[in-house]
């Protein structure tokens, strides 16, 4: 590295902000409303503890308005730096400045550090002080802190660009970049990392799937939890990745050739790669909170460079507004931490290639700086209005931990939602509740009681039955009870509230009756979810019986548990040709792509309406009574426009009680007779016909026999 007397420190400029790599050296420029002085310490080695150099940022050169900024000659890409901060420290104030604790650039692109940090160290008080947060730290030990790295934006794209895929044409795998290939079993070169996914490539194109989903890939400490495992004394883990710490800083640990930069190159190479195979990739991302917790957490980054600015400080500001249920909630609208959004959203898309986001926690981006829920959100309205993410999916987890629900109600026509109400009217149906089938009518066909009235669509509901906060899709119908005992927590975390049924026996067994039903039923939910308007988004490994072993909060365990067992998929063959099957028929049948809701009304006069409602016995069904049975026709030739136009009539039926029943079936279009395709009743390869044509008629043409939890789907040729 270049000494202070080799290199040349010039003004620079105040934007952007960042380490931006130039031809004769690097520009640092990062904000602070409220320190009193900023240096920057550069490094020769991650786990260095002393600085190799530390420049001090001259107010009157180096500071416009609020920004700190300097041009180092000679600093090249691959250069570890960190910053350090003085000013108030004042927690009763909402100051929280000590300059014996290094902090990352919240403009960082990556951070060194497969190693784990040292926690001690990032607290700005004295842990073992009666006074906790109100004591100070004079600790100063960098060494179990990761680097920021110079990062040189360049990489050979090979012309790649967003597919830009509409979302009525999506369907979504939800998925762990970790779990999917960590296990022996996925048989990859490079297990758990951003190659192992490009290795799994062949499996996504014969699945269908459109696009990936990925939980956090943005930096955080994986290793933040101090709780072990009751049951076998390993170490817990911050598996899923929800503690974002670095908001452009793609996760060191996923790379397989290293962490000093090699984890930008290897996910750009991972988008590229996918997007070569039509796949696309979504960011499941965490801007309501940060990974430094409450007032008794750690000093990373945003508490030492401007506290008071990045958070939502409570009445008494020594404490923090936590609507996220993580110990703080980042101040989503004041403008610097807009930006820093937007900003960050912006570098995702421009220079990663990813197309779309899924915002956990989304409503919080809709509070104001006292934490109340605004009507026209700024920030909100910003990302649906931009016009570099104009193409991109924008999706909403549409509640947060302080109590907002705005699942049909997310402010911004653009927003797609996670329909938490599909999932749970879905489950009641097919468990069997006593419930009336008008909630399941509804959510079939896109869940108008909600996107109608604000001029949203079908697509709009992200449809699901299961993700990765809740049970596997085996474990729903195999669990009662959820057992999370692994989790340190007494089994006190995640939800009760789960509507699964274990079909008689809780957990593994061997009966050969209740394994046939529990994949029948596993069945049901994939033919309910793929034939449904609106997006299906489907949680990864479901195709083929991954289990966690009745854990629906699987966030702290990087193991077995969560980590996909591509063994099961002999076992569960049957399962993954099933939505194989599915997937293929929905993306290629244009009635279930329907870019409009049902009218019920006959839109080309060809007698039948665009879909018409029946009970078992052919007739208007009693919408107020609780009954397990319905019906649909549709016909598939109605579309706004003729390239959306389906050749074929469809007739479906559900079947959630415990009796086999007839049902009576109406007519399809003059011409046309009805073809078996779906009765998940009917051992593979009966319970999915294949190729298409090859549906057998069905005799009698009037009547079906629906056997007890079962759907049928009819097809008119």
């Amino acid at each position: 590295m270049p000494t202070l007397s080799t290199f040349e420190v010039l003004p620079g400029k105040p934007l952007p902000l960042g380490a931006r790599p130039h031809e004769r050296g690097t520009q640092f420029a990062i904000f602070s409303r409220h320190a009193t002085s900023v240096s920057l310490l550069l490094f020769d080695h991650p786990e260095d503890r002393d600085p190799a150099e530390e420049i001090l940022f001259n107010p009157e050169k180096n500071k416009t308005g609020d920004i700190w900024h300097l041009f180092l000659t000679g600093i090249k890409p691959g250069t570890l730096y960190l910053y350090r901060m003085d000013g108030p420290y004042e927690p009763e104030k909402g100051h929280r400045f000590n300059r014996n604790k290094v902090l990352l650039d919240p403009y960082a692109k990556a951070l060194t550090g497969t190693f784990r940090w040292r926690l001690n160290e990032t607290f700005g008080y004295d842990p073992a002080s009666p006074y906790k947060d109100l004591s100070f730290n004079t600790v100063f030990d960098p060494s179990g802190v990761p680097k920021c790295i110079v990062i040189d934006d360049y990489f050979d794209w090979q012309g790649d660009r967003p597919l830009n895929y509409p979302l009525r044409h999506s369907v979504i795998y939800e998925t762990h970049v970790r779990g999917l290939t960590a296990s022996p079993s996925s048989g990859v070169k490079h297990p758990g990392t951003y190659l192992g996914v490009i290795e799994k490539i062949p499996y996504f194109k014969s699945l269908g799937i459109t696009g990936l989903e990925f939980l956090p890939i943005m930096e955080f400490d994986e290793y933040e939890f101090r709780r072990k495992n009751p049951l076998t004394g390993e170490d817990l883990v911050n598996y899923w990745g929800y503690s974002t710490i670095a908001f452009f800083a793609p996760k060191g640990s996923y790379a397989a050739t290293g962490s000093l930069g090699e984890q930008v190159t290897e996910f750009k190479t991972m988008v590229r790669e996918l997007h070569k195979a039509g796949i696309e990739v979504i960011l499941d991302v965490v801007f309501n909170h940060t990974g430094e917790g409450n007032e008794l957490g750690y000093t990373y980054s945003f508490r030492g460079i401007d506290n008071k600015i990045y958070y939502m400080l409570d009445e008494n500001p020594r404490y923090y507004k936590n609507y996220s249920g993580c110990g703080n909630t980042l101040n989503c609208n004041h403008p610097l931490v807009r930006n820093l959004i937007m900003d960050s959203l912006h570098y995702w898309v421009m220079e990663m290639h990813v197309d779309g986001f899924r915002f956990d926690l989304g409503s919080i981006l809709g509070r104001d700086q006292k934490g109340q829920i605004m009507e026209n959100p700024p920030m909100l309205e910003m990302i649906a209005e931009d016009p570099v993410l104009r193409n991109t999916k924008i999706i909403a987890e549409a509640w947060d931990a302080g109590g907002a629900y705005q699942v049909g109600g997310f402010p911004g026509g653009r927003w797609a939602e996670w329909n938490d109400r599909y999932r749970d009217d879905v489950r009641r149906f097919w468990r069997g509740d006593d419930v009336t089938v008008g909630p399941l009518a509804t959510r079939l066909t896109g869940s108008s009681d909600l996107y109608l009235r604000d001029g949203r669509k079908p697509f709009h509901s992200i449809n699901f039955i299961t993700s990765h906060d809740g049970f596997t899709l085996r474990d729903l119908v195999s669990y009662n009870q959820k057992h999370n005992e692994m989790n340190g927590e007494s089994n006190r975390d995640g939800s009760d509230f789960n509507l699964s049924w274990n079909h008689g026996v809780e957990g593994d067994t061997d009966d050969p009756l209740i394994l046939e039903l529990r994949k029948r039923q596993m069945k049901n939910f994939l033919a309910t979810l793929l034939l449904s308007l609106g997006t299906p988004m489907v949680l990864g490994g479901d195709e083929f019986g991954r289990t966690q072993k009745g854990n629906n909060n699987a966030y702290c365990q990087n193991n077995e548990i969560s980590w996909y067992d591509w063994n099961l998929l002999r076992e569960w063959g049957d399962v993954y040709r099933f939505l194989t099957l599915l997937i293929h028929f929905r993306l290629s049948h244009h009635a279930f792509l329907r870019p409009e809701f049902y009218t019920g009304t006959d839109g080309n006069y060809n007698a039948m309406p665009d879909i018409t409602w029946f009970d078992e016995r052919g007739r208007i069904p009693d919408w107020g009574h609780q009954k397990k049975l319905l019906a649909l026709r549709i016909d598939g030739s109605e579309a706004p426009l003729e390239q959306d136009r389906d050749e074929s009539d469809y007739y479906i039926m559900f079947n959630a009680s415990e009796l086999t029943r007839s049902f009576v079936v109406a007519p399809p279009r003059a011409g046309m007779y009805w073809h078996r395709l779906i009765d998940t009743s009917l051992p593979p390869p009966e319970d999915f016909h294949h190729p298409p044509g090859s549906e057998p008629r069905a005799h009698p043409q009037s009547r079906y026999t629906v056997h007890s939890r079962s759907l049928v789907v009819l097809i008119s040729r």
